[in-house]
């Protein structure tokens, strides 16, 4: 019997309510020993979904008054005997109910216990427990809406659908196969490759919109980058909304990576203020420099700023060179001022670029558009299944290839029993994403991201 376990699923911090959730076999019973109601039933007599007033006593001392509220198994979040004890959000009470809890039989809930038992008493799969942390972690109105969705069930019941048809697939190669005497009709290569493509297709669909959906659930690696004095802390501090980064007319301000998380439209950007680039002496700033060039190579977005009112540098041309081919915006800033920059020269190396004034904030909304459309997020559909975790991406790579090569097998005239163990590996691939075949390392490894209390 496994354990009761408990722990405060509110944020460690003071607030007006804080929860302490119990969940086991035995969580209503534990319970009952440190609830006294005001009301003539304790908690062992109420149906499940409902409630009592009462108060928390730890060694016969009053420590706070408390609703309770009884969830009774399978119908509860984790599919066990739940009780959440409602109380004041002080830390010191909370913490001191906890404590009581503890002395009356639970254990302490380890990090995303009561998601894992959801997902172990099948309330859930391991996508939609993914979903749960995208919810909690959800810094915008579309992240919150794709995690919400992946929480409804769409991703379990696209990959459903698709292990439906490659399963149905495999059990006809397997039954001509191994009964060839008796009249079970075969499979045409017409109708297997149909329905091979049909799900390679759907596969390459969720793939083609991994980076857009990771761009407003995960957030996107942005740098600002650009020589000296050309604007990018002022950029920085526009799109942060506040004054993130020093603003002088002193060349090499910016020695250090300044980071920041902003929204910007849909996107989640994590911004990085990085050093102007350029030749140095000073070995601080150089460092610096160095960080900044780490950061274009790693960067899932890069805002390469540029001073329209001087002509284009080494610097500039450098920083180009560094940009061409990459995902990159060229930010032309100082729109206000007389253009002597070779825009041209500019366009050729960057195909998307904007005219932005930093201290102003002229140019920020097409800076907004520009950037939802490069990383393919103007047109997303955050109602439909979408991939959402590197877990998710890597197994339905791994089924991609799979659906490929069982065509190519198919096409080259290769047997059945090959194409079926082509087939297989695809299933396996989107049973381990659902959690329906995933080893105990990938679910402990899934959960092991959650905050205790969850």
């Amino acid at each position: 019997m496994a354990k009761t376990v408990a722990a405060i699923s509110t944020p460690q911090n003071t607030g007006g309510i804080g929860i302490i959730r119990i969940s086991g076999e035995e969580a209503i019973e534990i319970a009952d020993k440190i609830f006294v109601p005001t009301g003539s039933r304790n908690l062992s007599q109420l149906k499940g979904y409902s409630a009592a007033h009462g108060y928390i006593y730890y060694k016969n001392e009053k420590v706070d008054e408390c609703v309770a509220l009884v969830f009774r198994a399978p119908k509860s979040y984790t599919g066990e005997n739940v009780v959440e004890l409602s109380c004041h959000g002080g830390l010191f009470v909370l913490r001191r109910v906890l404590r009581a809890v503890f002395e009356a039989g639970a254990v302490p809930a380890e990090a995303g216990e009561f998601t894992k038992r959801a997902f172990l008493n099948g309330k859930i799969d391991l996508t939609e427990a993914e979903a749960v942390m995208g919810i909690i972690g959800a810094q915008g109105e579309q992240g919150a809406k794709a995690a919400l969705t992946a929480l409804d069930g769409a991703l379990s019941k696209k990959i459903a659908s698709l292990n439906a048809v490659l399963l149905s697939a495999a059990a006809n190669m397997s039954a001509w196969v191994d009964y060839p005497d008796d009249e079970i009709e075969e499979l045409s290569d017409e109708k297997l490759l149909s329905d091979l493509c049909f799900v390679r297709d759907e596969l390459s669909s969720l793939l083609s919109n991994f980076d857009a959906g990771s761009a407003i659930t995960k957030g996107v690696e942005t740098a600002i980058v650009g020589k000296p004095n050309v604007g990018k802390s002022a950029l920085m501090n526009l799109l942060s909304g506040f004054s993130r980064s020093i603003v002088t007319d002193i060349e090499g301000t910016t020695r250090d990576v300044v980071e920041q998380t902003v929204n910007l439209g849909s996107l989640l950007l994590h911004l990085a203020d990085t050093a102007g680039i350029r030749e140095t002496e000073d070995v601080v700033e150089s460092i610096g420099v160095g960080r900044a060039k780490e950061k274009i190579e790693r960067a899932g977005l890069i805002l390469a700023v540029f001073d329209r009112s001087k002509e284009l540098s080494e610097e500039d041309e450098e920083i180009l060179s560094l940009c061409r081919n990459k995902r990159a915006i060229a930010v032309i800033n100082k729109s206000d001022l007389e253009c002597k920059a070779d825009l041209e020269k500019i366009k050729a190396a960057i195909p998307y670029s904007i005219d932005l004034c930093a201290l102003s904030g002229d140019g920020l909304k097409a800076l907004e558009e520009i950037s939802e459309k490069l990383l393919c997020v103007s047109e997303l559909d955050t109602s439909a299944a979408m991939l959402s975790t590197e877990r998710q991406r890597k197994n339905t790579t791994e089924a991609y290839n799979a659906v490929c090569e069982a065509i190519d097998c198919v096409n080259f005239g290769v047997t059945m029993d090959a194409v079926n163990v082509c087939i297989d590996s695809a299933i396996s691939s989107l049973l381990e994403m659902t959690g329906e075949k995933a080893t105990e390392a990938v679910v402990n490894q899934v959960f092991s991201q959650f905050c205790v209390g969850k």
